[in-house]
């Protein structure tokens, strides 16, 4: 799932979306009023964003409204924050050693 919420995220109209869905729930046409695509462009990244489970879907008569679903960002938070505490570990033990070699 982690590579489908990067690849989602990736594009700045899909990642507009999801800041818009934070607001609240909207409807499709809501959300996809701002943009200078197509009604058809904006539900095909919807839909990625569906794939990727970061956006719920609720139909209601013939509207649907669609929300944000945090728990692949908070994923995806987690996986990056894992990386980036092992990444300074070892950028730090690489900084030691190379200041042990300017003082030797």
């Amino acid at each position: 799932m982690l590579n489908e919420t990067l690849t989602a995220l990736a594009d700045p109209t899909r990642r507009a979306i999801l800041a818009r869905l934070a607001a609240g729930e909207a409807r499709v046409t809501e959300v996809a009023k701002p943009f200078a695509i197509s009604l058809n462009s904006v539900s095909k990244h919807i839909r990625m964003l569906e794939r990727a489970q970061l956006v719920r879907r609720r139909v209601a008569g013939r509207d649907h409204y669609l929300s944000l679903n945090p728990a692949p960002l908070d994923e995806a938070a987690d996986w990056i924050d894992r990386h980036r505490r092992m990444w300074t570990a070892t950028l730090d033990r690489l900084d030691a050693v190379l200041k042990e070699e300017d003082h030797a």
